[in-house]
């Protein structure tokens, strides 16, 4: 079992841990965005962050470097000699974002730094409910920078690249993908070739706006487990 998901900002350690909270223990079985933009890296590639320590965690283990963050402590002026050394921005959730984030983001992009946005999910879920997602943020920095970003997360080819380098196989017809977003669990089950198993929790879409028809329908996860298990 893996948990795919499309959380930037947190290390893998603290994603590890917020499950191991509810009685979960994942460790080396999550698979994030981050860790999905990290493979379009190649190594000694230069990398501006706007982002989360999940984003410089990941490209430092993919052997890139990490020029800076956008929200880091440092004089525009030291910034600015900076951007002309970026070969590439990585963007994703961060509640730091402001606009001279997005300033410190585009400039490199102008200079011809490529984009790469962790996911394009418009919207995160918290507690109090819906915020800004990470792909609300990357529509910024896009759109300013004048580019069109290649996406690593779900429902995209880097993330589907990465679940099936952590399993081993390539075969995945008989997995199931559990999710609440038709338009990203749902599409990524699809494209990897699993089938979908909708959980009618989170921020699951309205009956009528889904795309992607799930081959079942849970209130759960435990009740997945049970159809799983039972079949």
């Amino acid at each position: 079992m893996l948990f795919v998901t499309n959380n930037s900002f947190s290390t893998l350690a603290k994603q590890e841990a917020a499950l191991a909270k509810i009685g979960i223990q994942a460790e080396g079985d999550v698979c994030t965005s981050a860790g999905a933009a990290a493979l379009l890296l190649a190594p000694g590639e230069r990398v501006l962050v706007a982002g989360g320590l999940g984003i410089v965690e990941a490209v430092e283990a993919a052997g890139a470097i990490v020029v800076a963050r956008t929200d880091d402590a440092m004089s525009d002026t030291e910034f600015s000699a900076l951007a002309t050394k970026v070969d590439t921005v990585v963007a994703g959730y961060h509640n730091t974002f402001d606009y001279r984030g997005l300033t410190r983001a585009v400039a490199p992009i102008l200079a011809g730094a490529r984009l790469i946005g962790t996911n394009d999910d418009p919207t995160y879920p918290t507690p109090a409910g819906l915020i800004p997602g990470g792909g609300s943020i990357l529509a910024a920095i896009a759109k300013a920078g004048g580019v069109r970003p290649i996406i690593a997360g779900k429902p995209f080819a880097s993330m589907g690249q990465l679940v099936r380098k952590r399993l081993g196989i390539d075969d995945l017809s008989v997995a199931w993908m559990a999710g609440d977003r038709d338009s990203t669990d749902g599409a990524f089950a699809r494209l990897v070739g699993a089938k979908f198993a909708l959980m009618l929790s989170g921020v699951s879409e309205s009956p009528d706006d889904r795309t992607v028809a799930p081959d079942g329908v849970f209130d759960n996860l435990a009740g997945l487990a049970d159809f799983v298990l039972g079949a």
